[in-house]
């Protein structure tokens, strides 16, 4: 699968709990496949696959969703599940990703969450702070790339947007994912943006209920936006 920066960004589908429609997706060639290993999630995807079942699947994007959760856990579900990404929702600290990457096989990519929220000032300097203490071990960075998604009370699925518009101001220095309330009515504010995202994530607003996804919708958007 390439991995750079395309004019057209790369489709991920988070919160999958069905081989059906994972089987569908995969026909499609969604880019990404999203599995949530947060046990607070109602997509929590040990609840309807097992880690045997998941290593199954053919796929360069499998992607695994942790949040605040032990290196080794992650470490044991990687290597049991067969995930290509590890994608640390939580507020996982720098150094915890710089000794997490030091144990992952390298071929195993890191995706950080930046969760934004309201206030502009306080968010900025956040996303400008993070950027700074990117740290390189080995002459490899730790994060391969960032996904900024909406904050809330829980950690992603609010199906809200945040202010999109926020980026523009900023230098993003790695390729990036947008996630939060992306549906087919706001598509042309993300073509509008100025250093376009590698890939797009959807979730919530792509279901029929949680861990179900409307896999008729999700054909109608990677069509229009494509």
């Amino acid at each position: 699968m390439n991995l750079q920066p395309t004019s057209t960004p790369k489709l991920k589908v988070c919160g999958l709990t069905q081989l059906s429609q994972i089987q569908e997706l995969m026909a499609m060639n969604v880019d990404f496949l999203g599995f949530i290993f947060y046990e607070k999630s109602p997509r929590y995807v040990l609840n309807h696959l097992s880690l045997e079942e998941i290593s199954t699947i053919n796929h360069q994007g499998k992607t695994g969703v942790f949040v605040n959760e032990k290196a080794e856990v992650i470490l044991q579900i990687v290597q049991k599940a067969g995930l290509n990404f590890v994608q640390l929702h939580g507020d996982e600290s720098d150094r915890f990703i710089t000794e997490l990457r030091q144990k992952l096989d390298p071929k195993v990519k890191i995706i950080k969450v930046i969760r934004i929220g309201n206030n502009d000032s306080e968010t900025k300097n956040k996303i400008l702070q993070t950027f700074s203490q990117q740290p390189t071990t080995c002459n490899l960075q730790p994060i391969t790339y960032y996904l900024f998604d909406t904050d809330g009370k829980a950690f992603g699925g609010t199906g809200k947007q945040f202010d999109w518009t926020l980026l523009n101001d900023l230098e993003i220095p790695l390729p990036y994912f947008l996630s939060g309330g992306i549906s087919e009515e706001n598509i042309g504010n993300i073509k509008a943006l100025q250093q376009q995202p590698f890939a797009l994530d959807i979730n919530s607003k792509f279901e029929i209920e949680p861990g179900n996804k409307d896999i008729d919708r999700i054909k109608k958007f990677k069509n229009l936006y494509q």
